[in-house]
């Protein structure tokens, strides 16, 4: 296989899964979708339903014992509930740090996972969904440029040069995620994004209303269900 893609089923990922996809065939790409303790399985049962449709192999981790100390509200077990307004009032609330939906230094976990999960299988590229807007104000600091570029070096040395990282969108914002998405036709119905579990998204935690307002800077109208719906 080419290219190992970190696939969680929500929208960046997938956009990443089906430029994969489209490079190389899905033959030659290798979805990893990991668990890691988080409240609700939509993602997890989302990336199935992805994985089926683009046709490509998919392998899952669950990686949940090591955040079990974290008071991350994303996690089983954690106190306090996930924020229902924009990621620029929870800076304001935070001071400039991470928010509360931060699950520690958890791509830096995924990628150096996927490098040994992608060199076992023979890939060349890992794939993942990390962009701007999650890194602006320090709300998710491992999806920053200057993080990707730091263990990205790492990667392919401790690879023996072996093993690229691919982010493609690490300088775009999230309506450039899904222009590209709505260019490669990515069944974006199929996507969770939602930081909780209900039978539909709830359209008012921090991933919901970036979702939202990208769809919107595209002239679309998001076709995944909210509630009031």
């Amino acid at each position: 296989m080419k290219a190992c893609v970190l696939f969680s089923g929500g929208l960046d990922s997938t956009v990443c899964l089906s430029m994969a996809v489209k490079n190389y065939g899905a033959d030659e790409v290798l979805a990893l979708s990991v668990y890691y303790g988080q409240k609700h399985k939509k993602e997890m049962e989302a990336s199935q339903k992805l994985a089926v449709y683009y046709g490509v192999k998919r392998i899952t981790l669950d990686l949940g014992e090591i955040f079990k100390n974290s008071d991350c509200t994303l996690l089983e077990g954690a106190m306090g509930n996930i924020p229902h307004e924009e990621y620029s009032e929870q800076l304001k609330k935070t001071g400039g740090e991470p928010v509360n939906t931060y699950v520690p230094f958890r791509n830096g976990l995924f990628l150096s996972t996927a490098a040994s999960v992608a060199l076992s299988y023979g890939c060349k590229e890992i794939y993942y969904g990390a962009h701007a807007d999650d890194a602006a104000g320090n709300a998710y600091p491992d999806t920053s440029v200057e993080f990707n570029n730091a263990i990205g070096e790492a990667i392919w040395l401790g690879s023996g040069k072996e093993l690229r990282i691919k982010a493609p969108f690490i300088d775009k914002t999230k309506a450039q995620v899904v222009a590209c998405g709505k260019e490669n036709g990515v069944p974006f119905e199929l996507t969770w994004s939602c930081y909780e579990g209900g039978e539909k998204a709830c359209g008012v935690c921090g991933t919901c209303r970036d979702r939202i307002k990208a769809f919107e800077l595209n002239g679309m109208k998001d076709p995944v269900k909210y509630v009031g719906e």
